[in-house]
Formats: C-alpha cells, structure tokens, sequence
C-alpha cells in the first residue's frame, strides 16, 4: 500500500471524529420542513401513504412525526417552486416489498413522477426497485427497496459531493456508510453522472449527495441556462434541521469556524423552540435546533 492511499484509508476511518475534532457536540437529525399551500391536507398525504403518524411539534404545530424525525410545513399563498434546481433533491421511505408497494399506492390514487424501475444493477443487488411519488406539493418522495418501511432517506446534490460530505461530517457528526477511500473520479450511470458521491448516515436516516453533473441533465429542461444551484429557501422542500443539545455552544463554534449563520438564535413558542439558522454547502438552509427530536 502506498503512503497516500494509506494515509487516505487512514483518514476514511477517522471520519466519524471529525466533529469531536472541532469541538463541537454531537448532532442528531432533527426534521425536514416544507412549504404547503395546505398544510393540514399535505399532513393527511403523509400518514395516509407512508409510515409516519399525526402529532404535535412542541405540543403546539401540527407536523408529521417519522419514527425519530419530523417533517414540518409552513403555509404558503401559492405553490412553492418545485423545479429540481436546488441542492436537495428528494427523500424517501423503504419498501421491503416494492412492486406491492408500488400496486397498494396506485390503489390509493397516489400520482408518481417515476413509475417502478428497476435499478438493480445500480444498487449492485438483484430486485431493487425504486419510484418517485409527487406529493399534492410537488415534492419528490422516493420509495425504494429496503429491509424496513420507514422514512429512511434524504437525497441531495453538490457541486463538488466530497466536499459537501465532509462539512456533513465535521459539522453534524454524520458517518460515512463505507470504507472505501473517498475519490472525486466521475462515475456513471446510463450515460449519467451519478459520482463523486458521498453516503452518511445521521441516527437512521441516510444522506445521500450526488453531483450537479446528474440533474444538469436528468432534468436538462429545468437547467437550461442554469449554471448554479438555487438557493432551498422558500422552494417545496425549504431545508433539513438538525439538533444539539446546547444550541447557543453549537452556533458560536460553527461562526468561528467560518460558517454563515444566516439567522441568529430565536424562540417561539413560549420558549419550547430554541433555534437559529446557517447556510450548508450549495446554499442549502439548514436549521440548527435546540435538545433532540421527541414525540410529545
């Protein structure tokens, strides 16, 4: 082996570390929230199709509770941009049987983007399915072969994956889900670029970053002209959010560090919503929130 590959070997390995090594406190993932022109009917879309249920965030906001995460939404006046043109693609349940999956959704009306398609030489196992609903907003949620049913999944972009990785993993404790040295070596798919890419995984949740290469021309239509990501704010999937137990430790080590903080600490809600904002790789907002996500 030679001395760079051991030393980037070296480096894969120590990348759970990497928060610890600045400092900061661990991070868990906390939600995604969304932009609804109907909040209270996207809320009955979600747990009529998926395996999530009806509860109240901070006992006060309705929200859509996903066995560790919430989904939450703010009410908007007319429909968000849904355009795949932002760094955050989509996100998703499993399906440990995908074709009934698939059948039992298009009993219920469910609309799909992606019909069922098999991926298994993608996936590198035979009889991976994917599919991608289209919720009454427009946000992409992906179903895809899985040995659970529960929301499992965020899926992004970036203009340079590895990078993005890493900020995941410095600044949220975010894990990779292989050994495999890191490398930026373009890799496709179906004449495709689907890599450089980065798999981490947060609690239970996978976060998955493919590079700008993909939609630039998966949805060549949407990019014309395009060069840059824009930014999540105010689009159907607004941003991710993710929880420290001391928000105000968190925050100041992420400044001093260079981060851009984007929105200073607030609370709502009495005092039971401590929370703030940064912006993450590709303009992609991101809240940072005070204790853990909990089912009220």
């Amino acid at each position: 082996m030679t001395r760079d590959r051991l030393l980037t070997v070296l480096l894969v390995l120590a990348a759970p570390a990497l928060s610890w090594a600045q400092g900061l406190p661990p991070a868990h993932f906390h939600h995604l929230h969304l932009n609804s022109t109907d909040p209270a009917a996207a809320i009955d879309f979600y747990t009529s199709r998926f395996d999530c249920e009806k509860a109240k965030f901070a006992g006060v906001l309705d929200a859509v509770w996903a066995q560790k995460s919430w989904i939450l939404f703010s009410k908007v006046e007319s429909p968000p941009p849904r355009e795949l043109i932002s760094a955050i693609w989509h996100f998703g349940w499993g399906a440990e049987d995908m074709k009934a999956a698939y059948q039992k959704q298009l009993d219920m009306g469910t609309k799909f983007f992606t019909p069922l398609t098999d991926i298994s030489d993608l996936a590198s196992f035979p009889g991976f399915f994917y599919a991608y609903v289209e919720s009454p907003d427009g946000a992409l949620i992906e179903l895809n072969t899985a040995n659970h049913h529960r929301f499992g999944h965020l899926h992004m972009f970036s203009a340079d994956p590895i990078a993005a990785g890493e900020w995941y993993m410095k600044y949220f404790g975010a894990t990779r889900r292989s050994t495999r040295p890191l490398s930026r070596e373009p890799r496709f798919y179906r004449n495709v670029q689907v890599g450089p890419s980065v798999s981490l995984a947060i609690d239970n949740v996978n976060l998955i970053i493919y590079p700008i290469q993909y939609p630039q021309k998966a949805y060549a239509d949407q990019w014309k002209d395009r060069q840059a990501f824009a930014p999540t704010k105010g689009r159907v999937i607004d941003h991710v959010g993710f929880g420290f137990d001391n928000l105000p430790e968190a925050l100041q080590k992420m400044r001093a560090d260079g981060v851009k903080v984007t929105d200073e600490i607030r609370t709502v809600a009495g005092g039971k919503i401590k929370f703030a904002f940064v912006e993450g790789p590709d303009q992609v907002r991101i809240e940072l929130v005070e204790g853990h996500a909990t089912k009220q």
